[in-house]
C-alpha cells in the first residue's frame, strides 16, 4: 500500500479525523432545560462558589488540550500551525484510542514564546492537561518551564514522552545482554528537545533521589557539529547545561569518535547516518536505537552486520518500535485521575518502568510492548496514578 497516498484521500474524504459528540441526547424541553437554561445555571454557581468542582461538573476532568506552533513536526521541520493540524488529530484520536481520554488541537500561529504561554494560561481553566508537541527547541524546554505553575500537568511529549519509552526500552536492553544500567556508555545523536530530555532521564538530573532512578555510567551528547563538549563556543543554554551532567571525560570530536566502545548508541536526529563498520567500532553487543524517521539512523540489518546485539527503531513495520504511545496516553490518564499539578520525575519513572515490565520475558527483538497493544496505558495509568499520589502526600 502506498501509505502517503491513500492517508491524502482518507484525510480529504474523512475532513479531519476527530469530532465533538454530545453525551445526552437531547430529545425534549426538560433535556433542554438541565443541559441549558435554566438548569445549566446551578453548575455555573457551584463552580463559582468552589473552582474545584470545575473538575466535577464539565468536561475538565478528562479532556487535555494538544498545543503546537508546527516549528518541529516530525520528519517535516516547520510547517505551520495549520500544516500540523492533522498531525495533532492523529495525536488526539490515540489519546482517545488508548486512554480513553478527550484531546483537542490547539495549533497557535504564532512562533513567539510570550503569545504561546500565554494562549495556554488563558485557555487552561478548560483543560486537565496540556501536551505540548512540535515546538522546537530551545523554545520548547522555556514554554514547559514556565507553564509547571498552571495547577495542571504540562508536558511537553517530544522530550518526556521520547525519553520515558528509549529508558523502557534500555531496561530490558540491558537485562537482555546481560549488562547493567550504571554500567553503559550512552551515545545520543541529536542535542535538541528530546535528545537532551534522553540525557537528562539517563543521567537522573532531575531523579537523584528516587530510588527507581539508576544512572548509566556517562553520555556523550553529539550535534551536527559533533561532540558537545566544554571547549565549544557555539552551544545554547540547553546545550551548556546539560554538559553539567554529560561527557565527563569531556571527549571531543565528530559522531564516529564518541562511538568507540560505546554501548549504546540513541538516534534522534537524521536518517541514512551510521554503517556497519561504525557499529564494529562499539562495545561488544551493542545495543542500538535509531529512531529517525521514516528513514532511521542506521537499517536494522546493516546495525546487525556490524555486531549489533538488539536494534530498535521509531517504525512499526520493524520489531522493537520506540513509539511515544506507549507513554502519554497512561501518563496523562494517570495524571487526570490523581489530579496531578504538575507531570513529576517520579511519575516519569514509574511509567518507563512500567511499559518495561510489560514485556515479562525480553527478547533481543522484543524488549518493547507492541505499540498496539491496549494494556500498556492502563499499567502505565496505574503506576503514574500511584507515584503521582505518593508525590502529593
Amino acid at each position: 500500500m502506498d501509505y502517503f497516498k491513500e492517508s491524502l484521500h482518507l484525510h480529504e474524504r474523512l475532513r479531519g479525523k476527530i469530532r465533538v459528540d454530545t453525551k445526552l441526547d437531547v430529545r425534549n424541553k426538560d433535556d433542554l432545560s438541565l443541559v441549558y437554561s435554566p438548569g445549566v445555571a446551578e453548575p455555573c454557581k457551584a463552580i463559582a462558589a468552589n473552582p474545584e468542582k470545575v473538575w466535577d461538573y464539565t468536561i475538565k476532568g478528562n479532556t487535555v488540550a494538544i498545543v503546537t506552533d508546527g516549528t518541529a513536526v516530525l520528519g517535516l521541520g516547520n510547517i505551520g500551525a495549520s500544516a500540523s493540524i492533522p498531525v495533532m488529530e492523529g495525536k488526539a484520536m490515540l489519546f482517545k484510542r488508548f486512554a480513553n481520554i478527550n484531546a483537542f488541537p490547539i495549533c497557535i500561529d504564532t512562533e513567539d514564546t510570550d503569545k504561546i504561554v500565554e494562549t495556554v494560561r488563558l485557555i487552561a481553566p478548560v483543560f486537565g492537561g496540556i501536551n505540548l508537541e512540535d515546538i522546537s527547541a530551545p523554545r520548547s524546554f522555556e514554554i514547559e518551564a514556565r507553564l509547571q505553575d498552571i495547577g495542571i500537568p504540562v508536558f511537553h511529549d517530544d522530550q518526556h514522552g521520547t525519553a520515558i519509552v528509549v529508558l523502557a526500552g534500555l531496561i530490558n536492553a540491558a537485562r537482555v545482554v546481560g549488562k547493567s544500567l550504571f554500567q553503559l556508555n550512552v551515545v545520543i545523536n541529536g542535542a535538541g528537545a528530546a535528545g537532551i530530555a534522553i540525557a537528562r532521564l539517563l543521567r537522573c538530573v532531575d531523579n537523584a533521589n528516587n530510588d527507581a532512578c539508576v544512572a548509566v555510567k556517562d553520555v556523550i551528547l553529539c550535534d551536527s557539529k559533533g561532540i558537545v563538549h566544554s571547549g565549544r563556543e557555539d552551544l545554547n543554554p540547553a546545550k551548556q547545561k546539560i554538559l553539567q551532567h554529560t561527557n565527563r571525560e569531556n571527549k571531543s570530536g565528530d559522531l564516529r569518535d564518541a562511538l568507540v566502545d560505546a554501548d549504546v548508541f540513541i538516534g534522534v536526529s537524521v536518517g541514512d547516518l551510521l554503517k556497519a563498520e561504525d557499529i564494529k567500532t562499539m562495545a561488544k553487543d551493542a545495543i542500538i536505537f535509531g529512531l529517525a524517521n521514516p528513514i532511521p539512523e542506521i537499517m536494522p540489518e546493516e546495525a546487525l552486520k556490524g555486531g549489533a546485539a538488539i536494534v530498535g527503531t521509531g517504525r512499526s513495520d520493524l520489531p522493537n518500535q520506540i513509539n511515544n504511545v506507549l507513554g502519554f496516553p497512561g501518563i496523562f490518564r494517570g495524571a487526570l485521575d490523581a489530579r496531578a499539578p504538575r507531570i513529576t520525575p517520579g511519575m516519569k519513572l514509574a511509567a518507563a518502568h512500567a511499559i518495561a515490565d510489560h514485556v515479562r520475558d525480553p527478547k533481543p527483538e522484543q524488549i518493547i510492548p507492541a505499540t498496539l497493544n491496549e494494556s500498556v496505558a492502563w499499567r502505565v495509568a496505574k503506576a503514574v496514578h500511584e507515584a503521582a499520589l505518593k508525590d502529593m502526600e
